[in-house]
């Protein structure tokens, strides 16, 4: 698909609900022959009387929503740059509110990578719901830890709290030992060369951003993934439970991943491999 990809090839590319689940079927089975749909269900069969169902273990199962709706919601997600809120969905495609947030909801359970990160990586952490502060403590905040590779892909995860092990935990499951990390004077990060890894680190407290040859030690894409996610979240979404956070965190590490794609190609993939 092309990075011009719009709201009129989609419509030219799925007009029906029968459409949809070819582009599934046909997808999920690239090499099987014979098929043919079963008139008003869901499913293929053959000569032999074999049934395919091609929805199960998608996100569409259970659902009575029609899959163009499902499928236009999630072109809507991949046009938006600041997210798509459940009231959006509503009015656009039609439906319930509540229909339109479980759909929310099961598009974003898609936009979880599995990714790790090598090379030169940026490692920061942040609050989601209030100031920072230079405390492990967290009253009614949420904190995130978040790394991204110098022409690579993000990784954001909630956890629990900012203390050592916490963080350290994080950096050894998703960035290679080897790798050179940037980072912040938080405490934390003076271990990390104790597990393999190299290390600069700039001073935020006395106001220094950058430093090195070129100014080559900084911390400045990760923040600047932090203000993308913290203006969306307060724009569109305007209040997050923390129990759900994680998947807006995923919506926007998602996209920042597939930057150079396209999302609704890249989630069109995602509903038969949830893996990829």
């Amino acid at each position: 698909m092309s990075t011009k990809y719009t709201i009129k090839h989609f419509n030219n590319q799925f007009p029906d609900d029968n459409a949809c689940l070819d582009y599934i079927f046909k997808y999920k089975y690239p090499d099987l022959k014979g098929y043919y749909r079963v008139k008003g269900r869901k499913c293929y069969t053959n000569s032999k009387n074999t049934h395919i169902y091609p929805l199960v273990g998608t996100i569409f199962e259970n659902s009575s929503t029609s899959l163009r709706s499902w499928f236009y919601a999630m072109f809507l997600f991949s046009v938006s740059k600041n997210g798509v809120a459940a009231k959006e969905i509503e009015r656009h495609v039609g439906v319930s509110y509540k229909t339109a947030w479980r759909m929310a909801k099961q598009i974003r359970t898609l936009m979880n990578d599995s990714i790790a990160l090598s090379g030169i990586v940026e490692v920061d952490e942040t609050y989601i719901g209030g100031r920072r502060r230079m405390s492990s403590k967290m009253s009614n905040k949420t904190a995130i830890t978040g790394m991204v590779e110098k022409g690579g892909g993000v990784i954001a995860k909630k956890i629990d709290n900012l203390q050592n092990h916490t963080l350290l935990n994080n950096i050894k499951k998703n960035v290679k030992r080897g790798s050179y990390l940037m980072t912040d004077e938080w405490p934390a990060y003076k271990r990390i060369r104790h597990f393999g890894y190299q290390k600069g680190a700039v001073k935020h407290s006395r106001k220094q951003w950058a430093k090195g040859k070129d100014n080559f030690i900084h911390t400045n894409t990760i923040e600047n993934f932090w203000g993308q996610l913290k203006r969306s979240l307060s724009g569109t979404y305007h209040v997050v439970s923390p129990k759900y956070l994680q998947l807006y965190v995923d919506e926007f590490a998602f996209r920042y991943n597939h930057q150079h794609a396209f999302v609704f190609s890249s989630l069109l993939k995602k509903i038969v491999n949830k893996d990829l």
